[in-house]
């Protein structure tokens, strides 16, 4: 198990409330987008937030900000999508998030629970929180230009009324046949 990126002590808090500032590193970006089509963009983001303890919960307020690198989705070359977002969360322990769901509720998010985390009492762990909002800001359709042609073929259409390059598979030869007869 890696370490955690952005970890608040709840002991470190009170209601006034502290400020952290978390480096975004592009190592921890890789790691933590490697299964989406979104990547790190070159340099290190940041997390700007402040925590504040309101009993056993703990609010966090602030800022997200880091460069991402995605596909387009018409030519496949990179786009930088720059985020800059507010976020804003309430930490609650453990047993102040319902853990009693029955199958048919799994996966639906109760409106309570929304903007909710849940933590064990002593430690405030944000990665996944981070993780998920880097994949939230992440275009759905991202372009690099609203006019992107798209993918165009590179190769000319090959002739094949001419004789092949290379040696046809014995295999393809019928195919070839039927190919050139309709042209």
């Amino acid at each position: 198990m890696t370490p955690h990126e952005f970890v608040i002590s709840a002991g470190d808090l009170d209601a006034g409330g502290r400020r952290y500032l978390f480096p975004v590193r592009v190592p921890w970006m890789r790691m933590a987008l490697e299964d989406h089509e979104a990547t790190a963009g070159g340099s290190d983001g940041k997390l700007d937030v402040r925590a504040s303890k309101s009993g056993s919960d703990v609010v966090v307020h602030g800022t997200l900000q880091a460069t991402l690198s995605v596909p387009c989705a018409r030519c496949l070359e990179p786009v930088t999508v720059e985020i800059d977002e507010p976020i804003s969360l309430l930490v609650v322990t453990q047993t102040g998030v319902s853990n009693k769901k029955s199958p048919s509720e799994e996966d639906e998010v109760l409106a309570g629970e929304a903007d909710t985390v849940p933590y064990d009492g002593e430690t405030v762990v944000l990665d996944d929180f981070v993780r998920d909002e880097l994949i939230l800001q992440t275009p759905n359709f991202p372009l690099c230009s609203e006019d992107c042609p798209g993918i165009s073929p590179s190769l000319p259409r090959r002739d094949w009324t001419s004789a092949p390059d290379r040696p046809v598979d014995p295999r393809l030869l019928p195919l070839l046949r039927l190919r050139t007869h309709k042209e």
